[in-house]
């Protein structure tokens, strides 16, 4: 387990900060400019009325920009930030285009396409949708995983697959990711059904905010067991979690000790200068431009 300071991401998502492209290529220059270290922006397909996240309705109106187009606008605006999701709802793609969008995108940003963020979706109006059965959405998720890993894979045959959902027969998808082993994929979700898929198959996992200290302890410890049990090794597993502008860095040491990576806040509020203040006071505390 890590003791060091955890890394820190910020999180951007059009639906509580708006869609207008100037404001987010503001935010995520002055994050590049302060020392984080990558963007994180989440998805949502399609809402409907009455589409509840924990107690919470979604309005049906909240304006989501498609994740993948936002990082590729956000590469050609900066240079060295990473490029996340979180979480980008898998089982809601094809992963054979899906293989290819992402790839291109790790491309044409020279390789910063390091923190992709998967979850299964927890809307069944929006699984209905986009044409896919609710109750498979796990199942799903876990062949998507699989499909995209083996197009990613610089095979001389290509890329087979027989599954439940998808089926790949001698395919072949260029260009690679530029690491050269693919993409990770980093397991989001709150239940136990995704801390075994981070473990089974995960490169991180970044659970919910739903959860008290010790079930997501509870979770983590599963999430390694797994790892364990897979015959691999659970410190190779990046541990996210959400914290906030405000945190002190006593409570990130606190984290750090829990085993955790990599914290991601939100954008701040306000206006370009507000932005700027908060980001560079939140730097100062942490030291960001000396790491």
């Amino acid at each position: 387990m890590t003791s060091e300071m955890p890394t820190f991401a910020l999180s951007y998502a059009t639906a509580f900060y708006g869609t207008d492209p100037d404001r987010l290529v503001t935010a995520a220059r002055l994050a590049e400019e302060c020392g984080f270290e990558a963007l994180y922006v989440p998805e949502h397909v399609a809402l409907y009325p009455g589409a509840k996240i924990g107690e919470w309705e979604v309005p049906a109106d909240l304006e989501f920009l498609d994740p993948l187009d936002v990082l590729t606008f956000v590469a050609a605006h900066t240079e060295r930030l990473l490029l996340g999701t979180a979480v980008l709802l898998l089982p809601y793609h094809n992963p054979v285009t899906l293989a290819k969008r992402l790839a291109t995108i790790d491309v044409l940003s020279r390789g910063r396409m390091r923190l992709l963020g998967i979850g299964v979706g927890g809307l069944p109006g929006e699984a209905a949708a986009v044409g896919v059965d609710f109750r498979t959405r796990g199942r799903r998720a876990d062949e998507a995983i699989e499909v995209m890993r083996r197009l990613w894979a610089d095979e001389a045959s290509g890329a087979t697959f027989e599954g439940e959902f998808f089926h790949l027969d001698r395919v072949f998808s260029y260009p690679k990711p530029l690491a050269g082993a693919g993409l990770p994929i980093h397991v989001g979700g709150s239940s136990e059904a995704a801390a075994r898929r981070a473990g089974r198959v995960g490169d991180g996992w970044f659970p919910g905010g739903a959860l008290n200290d010790a079930e997501r302890q509870t979770l983590w410890d599963l999430v390694r067991a797994t790892a364990e049990k897979a015959g691999r090794d659970p410190d190779s597993i990046a541990y996210m979690r959400t914290g906030s502008l405000e945190m002190s860095t006593e409570y990130a040491e606190r984290l750090a000790a829990q085993g955790v990576t990599r914290v991601v806040v939100g954008a701040p509020a306000g206006e370009a200068d507000e932005q700027r203040a908060q980001l560079v006071e939140f730097a100062e505390r942490f030291g960001l431009g000396d790491r």
